[in-house]
C-alpha cells in the first residue's frame, strides 16, 4: 500500500492547525496590528501575569529570539514593559501595561468569538474533538 500524505493524520493535524490559525490571526492583526508571535506573548502574558521570556518560549511553542522580538516590539507600542527579574538579573521579566491590559480584554472577546465559531463548526462533535486534542496534547 503506497503512503498517502493526505492520509496522514500528523499532516493533517497541521494543514488544520496552520489553516486555522491563520484564520485567527487576519482577525487580532486587523484589529490590533498584531503578528502570531506577539499575539502569543500578549495572550500568554494575559493569562498569567508576569513572565520571563523563558517562561513563555516554554509555554508558547516558539523560538526565544522570536519571543524576545516580538516582545521589543509589543514594548515599543506601550503594550507591556520590561524589567530585571529580583532573584535572577539574567531573565527578563515582561508584564502587561495598563494599555495592554485593555487590548488583551478587547483582544480576548474576539477569541471567544472565533472559539465560538469554531465550536459551532464542529458541532455536535466540538466536545469529543477538544478531549482528543486534549489527549494528544498530553
Amino acid at each position: 500500500m503506497p503512503f498517502v500524505l493526505d492520509e496522514f493524520l500528523p499532516y493533517r493535524l497541521s494543514v488544520a492547525a496552520t489553516e486555522v490559525s491563520r484564520r485567527f490571526a487576519a482577525r487580532y492583526a486587523a484589529e490590533a496590528g498584531l503578528s502570531i508571535p506577539e499575539w502569543r506573548v500578549l495572550a500568554h502574558l494575559g493569562h498569567s501575569g508576569a513572565a520571563s521570556v523563558r517562561d513563555i518560549t516554554a509555554k508558547v511553542s516558539l523560538e526565544k529570539s522570536i519571543v524576545s522580538r516580538a516582545a521589543s516590539r509589543l514594548e515599543d507600542r506601550g503594550i507591556l514593559r520590561k524589567s530585571a527579574h529580583d532573584g535572577d538579573r539574567r531573565l527578563i521579566v515582561l508584564e502587561l501595561t495598563e494599555d495592554g491590559t485593555a487590548l488583551m480584554a478587547r483582544l480576548a472577546e474576539l477569541a471567544e468569538a472565533f472559539q465560538a465559531e469554531l465550536r459551532h463548526q464542529l458541532g455536535a462533535d466540538a466536545h469529543r474533538f477538544e478531549a482528543a486534542l486534549k489527549r494528544l496534547a498530553g
